[in-house]
């Protein structure tokens, strides 16, 4: 897997002042718990090995939601409800990121007009949803399981996935040379 980000790197920072921006100010959903949440998830997922960090039992990542409901399934032994539980958890953050960041990639998997693409068919707000749900219901006893986070992220899936859109229009709009000229303006 890719080195972690660091917890004061600018680019952590970056997603984690946009995020509560967005969520804050234009959802009014301060919940600290849920943009922190969902920072890191932009962070971690800006290492494409961790977008695709389920693996099959070939040990080969595993790209289409589809495939990931298949492995959510498959027995992996005494830990079967471990791997259940980070299988739904990735299929949560998975279909979150790619609504709420890529909202396009999904319009084009609908449009293309012929199945081309396993999750041709899948709903990855309702798919996130139920995977979250599932997180939540699963639990764990450990300090690093929170259900009450994921049954909120399932709860307001579709306002995280609108948040995220917040997010993406923000970056957009900090590559446009008329933003850059005018920050360097202000800056210097």
């Amino acid at each position: 897997m890719g080195t972690a980000v660091p917890p004061r790197h600018p680019l952590r920072e970056l997603f984690g002042a946009l995020t509560e921006k967005s969520f804050t100010e234009h959802l009014g959903w301060p919940d600290l718990n849920v943009t922190s949440y969902v920072s890191n998830l932009l962070v971690d997922f800006t290492h494409t090995d961790r977008l695709y960090k389920i693996r099959n039992q070939q040990d080969q990542p595993v790209d289409t939601v589809v495939d990931l409901l298949f492995e959510s399934e498959v027995l992996f032994g005494a830990q079967s409800m471990d791997r259940e539980r980070d299988v739904h958890r990735h299929i949560g953050d998975f279909t979150l990121f790619m609504a709420g960041l890529f909202p396009e990639y999904l319009r084009r998997l609908k449009s293309a007009g012929l199945i081309y693409h396993k999750d041709f068919l899948v709903d990855y707000v309702k798919t996130g949803k139920r995977s979250y749900r599932l997180v939540a219901e699963i639990g764990r006893d450990d300090a690093e399981a929170d259900p009450p986070l994921f049954r909120k992220l399932s709860d307001n899936f579709e306002l995280c996935v609108t948040g995220l859109g917040f997010v993406r229009s923000d970056l957009d709009r900090m590559q446009d040379p008329a933003y850059q000229r005018a920050r360097d303006l202000l800056l210097n």
